[in-house]
């Protein structure tokens, strides 16, 4: 790494696994470092707190939940008119909090998190749930919400279809699905998002600095330390990508892919050697 890049993990990592820091302060500075290095955080959650606020105002004394959540889904999506993001739906802007209320639109995470904050100022306990490639919320045991299609109640059958469009038949529906998830998760799979969208779009250097990053918070991840090898060949750090993948075969000597490691190992050296 580059001396930027050094002080950026190391600024992140502090960041990060402090607990002087909530979820959403945690997701600004994530944008903050990767692609808005003039964001002023405060101002943001000035935003979002306006928000809370305006809502509060607008359900008066109404205490109901089924009541409240039918008003929140009517004050972000009719009033403030937040979507989810149909036609860009990939762009890596689309993980951060300032972008998604700039352009109220985004993705299942982003917009589960402001739903679940928005709807802290009406004392309304929901939970994000990391569900298989959709992000959702959670009242209860027994109300799913998804704020990425207007805060539609999902039924069980709804589930199943996400997870059969997502992976086929290769993948059941298991009730530990919908299971709370942490913040520390929530901001491990924005990171792994990014990644993947910087990877798809041949921004290597910044799917680095996002693996970098996840590292500064799970150091011994198998995953990212296999990726990490591969970025680095990507850039052609050829040295480190031996490295990382060599290690990544000796924590997971049984794993699926370890072919494929093998194989990129080999053609690694065959390039230093030329």
């Amino acid at each position: 790494m580059n001396e930027r890049e050094i002080s950026l993990v190391s600024e992140w990592s502090s960041f990060v696994n402090s607990e002087k820091y909530n979820l959403i302060e945690k997701c600004l500075k994530l944008a903050q470092i990767l692609e808005y290095p003039e964001l002023e955080i405060s101002k943001e959650i000035e935003k979002i707190k306006e928000l809370g606020i305006n809502f509060r105002n607008k359900i008066a004394e109404i205490k109901n939940p089924t009541h409240v959540i039918s008003l929140l889904n009517e004050f972000l999506f009719d009033v403030e008119e937040f979507q989810g993001d149909l036609e860009d739906y990939y762009n890596p802007k689309n993980n951060f909090l300032n972008y998604i209320l700039e352009e109220k639109s985004g993705i299942p995470i982003t917009l589960c998190i402001l739903y679940t904050e928005i709807a802290k100022y009406a004392d309304l306990d929901l939970k994000i749930v990391g569900f298989p490639s959709h992000v959702i919320v959670k009242y209860g045991e027994d109300m799913i919400l998804d704020p990425f299609n207007r805060g539609r109640l999902l039924e069980l059958e709804d589930l199943q279809e996400i997870l059969y469009q997502n992976y086929g038949d290769s993948v059941e529906f298991n009730a530990e699905y919908l299971n709370q998830i942490s913040d520390e998760k929530i901001i491990i799979r924005m990171l792994r998002n990014l990644k993947n969208s910087y990877t798809d779009s041949f921004a290597y250097e910044m799917a680095r600095l996002c693996n970098k990053m996840i590292l500064g918070i799970i150091p011994d991840s198998p995953d990212e330390i296999r990726d990490m090898g591969i970025l680095e060949e990507k850039v052609k750090n050829y040295d480190n990508a031996i490295e990382f993948l060599n290690k990544y075969l000796e924590m997971e000597p049984n794993a699926e892919d370890v072919d494929f490691v093998l194989e990129l190992i080999r053609e690694i050296r065959d390039k230093i050697s030329q």
